[in-house]
């Protein structure tokens, strides 16, 4: 599971990078490379459906590297449950001496 939430954030990282790319910084981006489409959409929906789909992504990769996050802690204790308990143990002890 974890594997694949990796797989993810680099296909999302991808996508994300060539939305960006596509996107021009004084507004043109995709609508004024393709004159078809500015027939189709016009450039304000152009530049809207790009900018909602970066903020998108965007988000998503935010959420899986939380997902990843949390399956990792997971991970780690049922690898090594007995380190765990180690840990717990010594903070017990620390905490008593006090």
């Amino acid at each position: 599971m974890f594997t694949l939430c990796v797989v993810l954030i680099i296909i999302a990282c991808l996508v994300l990078a060539f939305v960006v790319l596509i996107q021009n910084s004084k507004g043109g981006g995709l609508a004024s490379n393709f004159a078809s489409s500015n027939q189709i959409m016009g450039v304000r929906k152009t530049a809207d459906v790009l900018e909602k789909t970066t903020w998108g992504v965007a988000t998503f990769i935010m959420v899986l590297c939380f997902v990843c996050a949390f399956l990792s802690k997971n991970e780690v204790n049922s690898l090594h449950p007995q380190q765990t308990q180690v840990e717990q143990t010594q903070q017990q002890t620390d905490g008593g001496e006090e």
